[in-house]
């Protein structure tokens, strides 16, 4: 999956939009507002991470000699 593409924002905005009404309705908090937020906002980010790190050896010409 290319990051930033069409694909990725729309994966991106399901899963702001799951985690946000997760933590936004089960909550009791006064300040559950934000922290649906900031839930949805590192659920989202440390989505980007992973998918950053694992296609950035997807194109890799040169491979571990040894890799079994």
């Amino acid at each position: 999956m290319k990051l930033f593409g069409k694909n990725h924002i729309i994966i991106l905005v399901i899963t702001f939009v799951i985690l946000f009404l997760m933590n936004y309705i089960g909550n009791d908090a006064p300040d559950k507002l934000q922290r649906a937020i900031m839930t949805a906002s590192a659920g989202v980010i440390g989505l980007t991470m992973g998918l950053f790190i694992l296609n950035k050896g997807k194109n890799d010409k040169n491979p571990p000699q040894d890799f079994d």
